[in-house]
């Protein structure tokens, strides 16, 4: 069955959407023994999913160091507390490592954040931004895409939470994972999505569906 896929997403309609999450296994990271491990686990997979998350600031001006990486695969995620473990070398490892693939949203950002920690060089990081481009899909948040390729939401009601607490709630825990591993799953439905053409895109001009498709 051809998958319909828009140019704009009606963010009005994802309220409406059953929420999805992740349902694997999330292990937090701490110390660099564990994070070692975690990231030989890691670099021994074929595609992982990326993702930071940040201590809230209401100060203006004032930004916080990045105090979460979360890497995920389709069945486990490790969460990186890197306001304990800070550029670790099993950290620093797994970013500048040029085999595997790391899937993300907007690196720029994410990388920015992460330098100020120390120095490193990225290696083999996609941003999906680019990718959605590519067939014609105009949205860039990771909420409006996952919405538009599965139908499915995926809630944000975490992000502006203390991710600097001493231990992270369930909550905070599987909305990191999500966002991580549902970067996997967009990478993959891409992919599937230009191999086959098997999809139909529907052009919104000013938030308004026109009859006008395009099948790929």
């Amino acid at each position: 069955m051809m998958k319909t896929i828009y140019s704009k997403y009606d963010k009005t309609k994802i309220g409406e959407l059953p929420r999805v999450l992740f349902e694997g296994r999330m292990v937090v990271v701490i110390t660099e023994s564990e994070a070692q491990k975690a990231v030989d686990y890691l670099l021994s997979q074929p595609l992982l999913g990326v993702d930071t998350e940040t201590r809230p600031s209401f100060r203006k001006g004032h930004v916080n160091k990045v105090a979460l990486l979360q890497v995920a695969t389709h069945d486990i995620c490790f969460l990186f507390r890197l306001n304990q473990l800070g550029m670790s070398p099993s950290i620093k490892r797994l970013l500048e490592n040029t085999t595997v693939p790391k899937i993300g949203l907007s690196w720029h950002d994410d990388l920015r954040m992460l330098a100020a920690l120390g120095d490193f060089q990225p290696g083999n990081f996609i941003d999906l931004q680019h990718h959605v481009r590519e067939i014609g899909v105009e949205d860039l948040s990771l909420q409006k895409l996952y919405a538009n390729f599965f139908g499915q939401k995926i809630s944000k009601r975490e992000r502006l939470t203390n991710w600097e607490a001493d231990i992270l709630r369930d909550k905070q825990k599987q909305y990191a994972a999500t966002d991580a591993w549902a970067c996997v799953m967009l990478y993959e439905e891409l992919l599937r999505l230009k191999q086959t053409g098997d999809y139909e895109l529907i052009k919104i001009t000013d938030d308004v569906q026109t009859d006008t498709t395009q099948e790929r």
